[in-house]
């Protein structure tokens, strides 16, 4: 395990080092939450996809796909329409915002106090899901390093923690993207692996046939057959719909909101809606295939949820020697990817929405400098990474829910309540600011009730049962509150329709933001660390494998280094671009001065004459 040691160690460094790089694009709070506005596509949209997965996908999604097979891909084809939308709507309508942050949007559109419930319930609740991230990549790194769970934890959450910290919007930005050709790269290989071990695509067809399989793998289940009726027609309806809603709700702005302008936000999404539908194509065929070739090994291990381990097996089986430490880095990729995202939004909020607010409140009026803003990101990050892992030791201290089950559990109890009157805000107009709290009421009424009624009854609510009724009474709340628009004031309405047409007022990135190093730097500095990784995964060709693997090796690292070529080669480019519209600038400055004194002098001649 030796090899697997020192790779993990330093693809670690490189993320910390990245962390430290991109510290200096940080000259304020814009720079540290968004980013500045300056995000290209490629890399917001790459951050976008990084931070809708975790290493949950690999154990908890995939365990769902080892008992279920196909059944589970309806959660990745919502995930795919939710960006398709982001690409012909949302992200060019959130970017124009001009927000900072989500809760920015959410004010702009229901209000401070509303701003305030989501800001306050965004960084007691956020930290939950991260913490269910952070255990399930815990759990898989223990399992396959051999080594104390704790420990791991502690020390996953430290790096993220750290390079979240130094570098901001932009460090999370850059890891994101790094961490996603990893993943990408290493889950491919094992995707092909898997394929070829089991005869091919044909071959891994006819096994949906198989009396042994046929049952468990049909895309819609038999009510009873799978516990809590997963995997039905209602669950697939229901589990559709809470995926997508989030997605295309005022709960996805934070988004968009680092790309360049409107058209960079929507190429992002579009970009991501390409990489979540490879993803959804890779990821979930190995523990499909472990399932046919592997199960009595699998079930016969001694961790207590075996399933959840059936991507870490397969992997193990077929990746070539040395490369374990890899395949461990994209399970660290795809979690971190999701933490940093999760930490930096939860920071901007602080910074942004929650401080200004308390200290206006205590008479403090005065805006605050740059410098004390990123202090304050700073210190938030720390406090937020010790109730994540705080979170984390908790949740490993029990055994009774799996990791799947908690995470539809915490949506449909908690987010969907919280997010219905988020969608509705967004797509009707004539929706009045006080109508969040009555259709939240509305939706948490069931919720509420399915626990009591699970407590009479002996019976637990399935979650498609309780997302239902929550869908039903929000409904019914948004009508009641659509029809009592008329007394709501004129200012409000006044308000709200300044809401929407700045969502479609296009951005002037020269005027608004302007043209500086940044732009091509994010291209260079990105392209080199890239290169770096690559350069790194080639040092795996030293270990003793046959020709084959190396071979596979090879290609993993081709594939990073060119990645980071391509990347290079856009920033000359990109570089060229920014040069000349510098210059013309400067021309544009110097012309305007001389054309105004030879107005002057003519006026000073005619007054003469």
């Amino acid at each position: 395990m030796n090899i697997e040691y020192i790779t993990l160690s330093l693809y670690l460094g490189v993320l910390l080092l990245l962390g430290m790089v991109f510290a200096r694009f940080n000259k304020d709070l814009s720079d540290f939450v968004r980013g500045g506005g300056r995000g290209t596509w490629w890399l917001v949209g790459t951050s976008i996809l990084m931070s809708g997965i975790s290493a949950f996908t690999f154990t908890g999604n995939a365990s769902a796909a080892y008992e279920a097979g196909p059944s589970l891909l309806v959660l990745y084809l919502a995930n795919c329409a939710g960006f398709a939308v982001g690409g012909l709507f949302l992200g060019p309508w959130f970017r124009q915002t001009r927000a900072y942050t989500t809760v920015d949007v959410i004010r702009m559109r229901f209000g401070i106090s509303v701003e305030q419930f989501s800001a306050i319930a965004g960084v007691f609740l956020g930290p939950f899901g991260a913490a269910i991230q952070l255990y399930a990549l815990s759990l898989f790194a223990s399992t396959v390093l051999n080594l104390p769970l704790v420990p791991v934890m502690i020390t996953i959450c430290l790096i993220v923690v750290f390079y979240s910290t130094t570098g901001g919007k932009w460090a999370v930005m850059a890891t994101d993207f790094v961490q996603a050709l990893v993943m990408f790269a290493i889950t491919a290989l094992v995707f092909f692996l898997s394929l070829r071990a089991i005869g091919g695509f044909g071959e891994f067809f006819s096994y949906f046939s198989d009396p042994r399989f046929a049952e468990d793998f049909r895309f819609f289940n038999d009510p009873g057959h799978f516990s809590g009726d997963r995997f039905t027609y209602k669950w697939a309806i229901v589990i559709f719909f809470m995926q997508l809603y989030s997605q295309i709700s005022l709960s996805s702005a934070g988004r968009y909101i680092s790309a360049r302008d409107g058209k960079e936000a929507a190429r992002a999404s579009w970009w991501a809606f390409i990489m979540m539908a490879i993803g959804s194509l890779i990821w979930f065929v190995p523990p499909m295939v472990a399932r046919f070739m592997f199960a009595d090994e699998i079930m016969a291990s001694a961790v207590e949820k075996p399933t959840e381990t059936a991507y870490a097996f397969i992997a193990m089986k077929l990746l070539p020697n040395g490369m374990m430490g890899m395949m461990i880095a994209a399970m660290f990729a795809a979690t971190m990817s999701s933490m940093d995202s999760g930490l930096n939004g939860q920071v901007g909020v602080i910074a942004r929405n929650m401080i200004p607010r308390l200290r206006g409140a205590l008479g403090y009026h005065k805006e605050l400098s740059p410098k004390t803003d990123i202090r304050i990101c700073h210190i938030s990050t720390l406090i937020l990474g010790l109730i994540i892992v705080s979170y984390a030791l908790l949740l490993a201290n029990q055994s009774e829910i799996a990791l799947f089950d908690a995470y539809l559990i915490i949506g449909s109890v908690i987010g969907v309540p919280m997010g219905f009157p988020k969608l509705m805000g967004l797509w009707l107009k004539k929706l009045p600011k006080w109508s969040y709290f009555p259709i939240f009421g509305g939706c948490m009424i069931p919720s509420i009730w399915s626990f009591i009624d699970g407590y009479l009854s002996g019976e637990q609510w399935t979650v498609q049962e309780r997302t239902m009724w929550i869908l039903i009474c929000g409904t019914l709340a948004t009508i009641v509150c659509r029809l009592m628009n008329r007394t709501s004031s004129e200012k409000s309405r006044e308000e709200i329709d300044n809401f929407f047409k700045m969502m479609h007022k296009p951005i002037d990135y020269e005027k608004e933001i302007g043209s500086s190093t940044i732009d091509y730097a994010q291209y260079y500095l990105l392209g080199k660390s890239v290169m770096a990784v690559g350069a790194l995964i080639m040092l795996i060709l030293l270990v003793p494998n046959d020709l084959f693997s190396r071979l596979c090796i090879l290609a993993v690292s081709l594939f990073v280094i060119l990645s980071g070529l391509l990347l290079y080669l856009g920033g000359l480019r990109a570089q060229k671009n920014v040069e000349a519209i510098m210059a013309a600038r400067e021309a544009s400055e110097k012309e305007e001065p001389e054309h105004v004194g030879n107005l002057n002098q003519a006026a000073t001649g005619s007054d003469q004459a």
